[in-house]
């Protein structure tokens, strides 16, 4: 979102319209400290950074994820940011598996020490052909393996819709090992307004009954400008000059 303007002028303009916080995915054209400055200034939280590799299930690769986790861990340490999103990365490899989850266990206790959280996201492959990571119950699988208590889900409902389907249930079933959510519409991955086929409504509200204490990550591309598809957010306190409680901007 806000990309009508540079990385830098992004955090004034989300916090002018009621966000509180956002999420970061690609920092690293910036020096942390300059971000950093640009989310104090604005009054935001910065919640969540991606890894600047993804590679972390690629076999042969560990001494350039572990490179990259280092990188990430340098700067969601300046944001004071306490999310990292452990990039998976395009494999086949029969190694993959056990690759994943012993890199995915030495960033957690890297991370540890910092107060960071790792999160897993499972992409579909429409989208992301060739990605290891593609299903809700694969990633729990391997946080499970991973045995790290600062390791959770990252669910990305634009994902999960692609790939299962039955939002609601895949919710419940995987709550207790969810960290952070994403929303967007599908097909297209614009605004989550009623031109698409998720009932966010509906979705919004179970989150809320199931007592998610996370943030929710507004993760889309508007089809026009990022102001001009706001209105489908006015009951959550954006656009209203209220707070935004549960909404991050990407």
């Amino acid at each position: 979102m806000f990309q009508e303007a540079s990385l830098l002028d992004r955090f004034a303009l989300a916090a002018q319209v009621g966000f509180k916080a956002v999420e970061i995915q690609a920092p690293y054209s910036e020096p942390a400290s300059l971000l950093a400055e640009r989310v104090r200034e604005a009054n935001l939280q910065a919640v969540l950074i991606n890894t600047p590799v993804a590679l972390a299930a690629v076999p042969g690769e560990e001494p350039a994820f572990r490179s990259g986790m280092a990188k990430a861990l340098d700067y969601a340490t300046t944001l004071g940011c306490r999310q990292i999103h452990c990039l998976a990365g395009r494999t086949d490899d029969a190694a993959a598996d056990s690759t994943f989850v012993e890199n995915v266990r030495w960033a957690a206790d890297e991370a540890a020490a910092h107060g960071v959280r790792i999160l897993l996201e499972p992409l579909n492959t429409v989208d992301n052909p060739g990605y290891f990571l593609t299903g809700s119950a694969q990633a729990r699988r391997i946080i499970g393996q991973v045995e790290r208590e600062n390791v959770r889900l990252q669910c990305d409902f634009y994902h999960l819709q692609i790939m299962e389907g039955h939002l609601a249930a895949t919710l419940a079933s995987q709550f207790d090992v969810i960290g952070h959510i994403q929303i967007s519409g599908v097909p297209g991955r614009n605004e989550p307004d009623d031109r698409q086929e998720i009932n966010y409504a509906y979705l919004l509200s179970t989150i809320d009954e199931l007592g998610f204490d996370g943030w929710v990550g507004c993760e889309y591309r508007p089809r026009a400008g990022t102001l001009e598809g706001l209105d489908w957010a006015r009951p959550y306190g954006l656009m209203n000059n209220t707070p935004f409680r549960e909404g991050t901007a990407t």
